[in-house]
Order: C-alpha cells, then sequence, then structure tokens
C-alpha cells in the first residue's frame, strides 16, 4: 500500500475542549490524549501520569540522562514532559500522520531537533529493528485505534522486541485498556519477555486503564529509598508518586491463561 493510500486508512483526528483541557479524539467518543492549555507541558491524564512511574525505579541522577520512547503519541503529553520537562532525548514512534500534524498544530509538539525525533513509522517495525537493541532506557507503550478496545501491537514477539531494545537498567510503561481476557493476556506475554519477578502493575484507573511496568536488569530499591524517591518526584516534578507506590503491586499470582 502507498504512502498516501495507507494515510487514508487511518482516522482522522477530531479535536473538543472544555474546562481549559484540549482532548484528541481519532472521530469517536474515546479519548486519545489530552493537554491542559494553560499548562502544556505538564501531564493532565490520570493513566498518562502513572506511565511515569518508571521514575521511581531510576537514580534521581540519572532520570534526566538516556534516551526516551514513546510508541504511540496521543496528545504527546510524554513526549512534552520528556523532552521539556526532564531534558531528556526523546523518540516518538506515530504510524498515523493526521496525529502527528494535529500534535504539531494543537498540542505545542515541537518540531524535530537534536533532543527530539518524531517518526511517522509501525511502531512494531521500529523496536524489531535491530539498530534499536540495548538502545532505549524507558520506554512508554500505548497503541490503541480509534475504538480503544485492546492494544494495537499486543503480541509475544512484540514484547520481547520491546525487552531487546531496552537497555541494561531499562524501563517499559504499557497502558492496558480493554476486557479483562484481553488484559490478562497481555500481562502474560509480557511476563514471558521480561520474567515475572521483573513486572509491577498499578491498580486500574477509574476508567479501566492498568499500567504495567517491566523492567530489564533492574534492581528494585527498598521501601524508605522508594518513598525518598517519591517526594523527591512530587516536589521536583509535581507528579503523584508518593500515590503510584499505594497502588503498585507485584504479580503474586500467574495471569490465567
Amino acid at each position: 500500500m502507498s504512502a498516501p493510500a495507507a494515510a487514508r486508512s487511518l482516522p482522522e483526528v477530531t479535536l473538543s475542549e472544555a474546562r481549559g483541557i484540549r482532548y484528541l479524539h481519532l472521530g469517536t467518543p474515546w479519548i486519545q490524549g489530552a493537554m491542559r492549555i494553560s499548562d502544556p507541558f505538564d501531564i493532565e491524564l490520570d493513566y498518562v501520569q502513572r506511565m511515569m512511574a518508571w521514575m521511581l525505579f531510576r537514580d534521581e541522577d540519572e532520570i534526566s540522562h538516556g534516551h526516551a520512547v514513546q510508541l504511540g503519541l496521543g496528545a504527546a503529553a510524554i513526549t512534552r514532559f520528556c523532552l521539556r520537562r526532564l531534558k531528556m532525548r526523546t523518540t516518538a514512534v506515530e504510524l498515523n500522520p493526521h496525529v502527528i500534524a494535529a500534535c504539531r498544530l494543537w498540542f505545542r509538539l515541537p518540531q524535530d531537533s537534536e533532543q527530539l525525533s518524531v517518526l511517522e513509522q509501525d511502531a512494531g517495525a521500529y523496536v524489531a529493528e535491530p539498530g534499536q537493541r540495548a538502545s532505549i532506557d524507558v520506554l512508554a507503550v500505548d497503541l490503541y485505534d480509534e475504538e480503544a478496545a485492546s492494544p494495537v501491537l499486543d503480541s509475544a514477539a512484540f514484547y520481547a522486541d520491546c525487552h531487546a531494545a531496552l537497555a541494561d537498567g531499562g524501563i517499559m510503561t504499557v497502558n492496558l485498556f480493554g476486557r479483562d481476557a484481553s488484559f490478562e493476556r497481555s500481562l502474560e506475554r509480557i511476563v514471558r519477555a521480561f520474567g515475572r519477578d521483573a513486572v509491577l502493575s498499578l491498580k486500574p484507573t477509574r476508567e479501566g486503564n492498568t499500567i504495567v511496568i517491566a523492567m530489564k536488569h533492574v534492581t528494585v530499591p527498598a521501601a524508605p529509598e522508594l518513598a525518598r524517591r517519591a517526594e523527591n518526584i512530587e516536589t521536583r516534578w509535581k507528579l503523584p508518586a508518593r500515590k503510584w507506590l499505594r497502588m503498585m503491586r507485584p504479580l503474586t499470582e500467574p495471569p490465567s491463561q
């Protein structure tokens, strides 16, 4: 399929605004991203904030170092935060050119630079590239179509490629949203790639988003150190990290098949 034909087959972007927040949709009522117009470089949505829980598992002097990658651009909240607030080298991978254009026009996504690359590309193909092996320090995965029923990329092979693309000490966060059976299958595939002891999950949001944290050769700090880091994250970056700690849980039992 040619590039123009592929673009025509992808959903168009629609926008809405309410109480000072601009929302991105893909032609349906489902919210694909949001930005508070008065604070464009903060993260507005609760589940997107939770995708930053990887910050608890990196040393404070390393949080702003390394390469952050977002698979699925949404309204570019994670990309803007990593680039502007954390000053990280940041890459966003998005298949739909309408989403990229909307983020540039309406969601304060900067133009590409030495610190930012926005790629119009399939996310699965990106992490499968041999050149990406062990190159990513933080990987945020939020891949849903306009119906938001289950992840678009969710195979065992995809999560294995995500694991391979992470550097040692790298961390992936995944937004899982959909039916219970879909969640359990997704979780089992992540565990298969990363190992059960390397995977944590947060309690679901009221809307049903569950954030899964998967780590590659990361030593989890003791509770007092995690609490200290959480307080620092709240003070320095205004993210509710102490709440993340309260809702975080290990995988104590194998997910059902």
